[in-house]
């Protein structure tokens, strides 16, 4: 399937993020994409060319104050990247080519932590979370860099019940398909902070726990990366067909 990609500028604010969408040529899920703290969309584009040839609209896009080096960096909260969630979500949500029920997150990270957070604030129907990161609730509107990085180390190596945090609250109240992804080798997210996640998950519709042997949290190596995007295709694909079975069933097709 062809697609068409054009750049464009979310504002928020008094500010402006940059964003790419790609999209096929009738209505069709969506895929927000919601990268990792200090990243870019840069690294989420292979991926969502590779799903928007499968028949979604994908939305990738950077968040506010993780450009390296940039003053930004130093002020930006998790209250201010949470509305840059909320804005590039209404901005896919406005698309006119995509299926409103039909939308996944795709979340990696500091992006997968917000992206929980998220389905308490607009619907998502899939959500896909790659070594989400857990932080306490105290001092959100911190800047993130200020946070206690030997405080948060601890804090994630205990198992967290889901009712003392605002993330892993929002996932047990998610009621749709869970893909959840955890690098072997790991030295920021520990599995503790994994089966803190998997076990706040007690509603979902389907949950699917991966392991990336040998990876790390950033898969730095070609190998990991390459495992991921085979992971997280075979399973966009598998909702995507399963949705569309689903509407044919439905005769809404």
């Amino acid at each position: 399937m062809t697609t068409n990609t054009h750049t464009i500028e979310i504002t928020i604010e008094d500010e402006v993020m940059a964003g790419t969408f790609l999209a096929p040529r009738s209505k069709v899920p969506g895929v927000l994409f919601v990268h990792g703290w200090g990243g870019s969309q840069e690294r989420d584009l292979d991926r969502a060319r590779g799903i928007a040839g499968l028949g979604c609209v994908c939305l990738t896009f950077d968040l506010r104050g993780h450009i390296k080096n940039s003053p930004r960096q130093q002020t930006v909260t998790r209250e201010e990247n949470l509305r840059d969630l909320i804005a590039a979500y209404d901005c896919l949500h406005r698309h006119p080519a995509i299926d409103t029920q039909a939308i996944a997150v795709v979340g990696t990270s500091y992006g997968a932590y917000l992206s929980t957070i998220l389905t308490t604030l607009r619907p998502v129907r899939w959500l896909s979370l790659r070594v989400p990161s857990l932080y306490r609730d105290e001092q959100w509107e911190t800047p993130k860099r200020k946070l206690d990085r030997e405080d948060l180390a601890r804090y994630r190596s205990t198992l967290v019940p889901a009712v003392q945090n605002r993330a892993l609250a929002a996932c047990l109240q998610f009621r749709g398909d869970v893909l959840l992804v955890e690098s072997e080798n790991d030295h920021l997210v520990p599995r503790s902070t994994i089966m803190s996640y998997r076990a706040a998950f007690q509603h979902a519709h389907s949950l699917t726990h991966r392991v990336i042997d040998g990876a790390d949290h950033g898969l730095t190596d070609k190998a990991s990366q390459q495992a991921y995007t085979s992971i997280l295709v075979n399973w966009i694909t598998e909702m995507v067909v399963g949705a569309r079975v689903g509407r044919m069933h439905q005769g809404r097709i």
